[in-house]
């Protein structure tokens, strides 16, 4: 036998071994799978003493347990579970409960430019986008600083989720504040009047929008303001009525909402 030869069972034969050791690890893992896998069906049948949702939690919780501890050991196991858990925790929670007041409520808060379009074919598109970034930069900086929550930006406009309304309120003053000021040279060249609405409810989030009828409402608020100009609905007004400056209310129909309705005009900060 010549040694290439040699060489080359040698090699054939390391390789078989290799692949018979593979198949015995996924051998393994395929059993561990399938055990897994048949306890989470039974999450479909929790016990009805416990409510679907802690049944649930506590079937999961065992059942990764117990094959993370077999295929990491415990050590391995006990490394990784605390931020992992947490991660979880956070991640099972909606957008709406992680901004929400602890009553499930939102305040819901929409701006947009006044003549927009007429502004935008004034400027042209390469200025108008200028304008725009400037604008935004104002808006998200305030919505930062008053813990809110952007849902989405509508080219000119913002729609924005806060769970405590005085914070809202108060990130709109510094909003048209901060505008007014102008501080920035796109916006001290070309100023902008923007209006704001906000009004509280619960709402239904979906794909990291918002929705419902209170989600309307405030979008109707926002219409009913004029540049410059923020107005609030009844319930954001009853809570905060003690802690901010409203003019006179302006009773008007909503479209899509039975009825009059107060709007109420908020002072700005000198």
């Amino acid at each position: 036998m010549t040694p290439t030869t040699a060489c080359l069972i040698a090699a054939l034969v390391a390789l078989i071994v290799s692949l018979v050791a593979l198949g015995r690890v996924l051998s393994h893992n395929r059993q561990l799978r399938e055990e897994r896998d048949e306890l989470l069906r039974r999450l479909e049948r929790p016990a009805p003493s416990l409510p679907r949702q802690a049944a649930t939690f506590a079937f999961r919780t065992a059942v990764g347990t117990a094959v993370r501890v077999r295929e990491q050991g415990v050590g391995g196991f006990l490394t990784s579970s605390i931020e992992e858990w947490t991660g979880i925790a956070l991640a099972d929670r909606t957008e709406i409960e992680k901004v929400a007041a602890p009553d499930g409520t939102v305040t819901i808060f929409f701006s947009d430019i006044v003549d927009s379009t007429a502004l935008n074919e004034q400027l042209g598109d390469q200025r108008w986008m200028a304008l725009l970034e400037a604008h935004d930069k104002v808006i998200r900086k305030r919505v930062t600083a008053h813990g809110g929550h952007v849902v989405k930006s509508q080219g000119d406009g913002f729609m924005v989720a806060f769970g405590d309304p005085g914070e809202a309120l108060r990130a709109a003053i510094s909003m048209q504040a901060g505008l007014a000021e102008a501080r920035g040279r796109v916006l001290r060249r070309t100023p902008v009047e923007v209006r704001m609405g906000l009004h509280t409810g619960r709402a239904i989030e979906k794909d990291g929008d918002y929705f419902g009828r209170n989600v309307a409402m405030a979008a109707r608020v926002a219409s009913h303001a004029v540049g410059g100009e923020i107005l609030v609905s009844d319930a954001v007004h009853e809570g905060l009525v003690a802690d901010f400056d409203f003019g006179e209310p302006r009773r008007v129909e909503l479209k899509g909402f039975p009825g009059e309705h107060d709007l109420w005009p908020v002072g700005l900060l000198d």
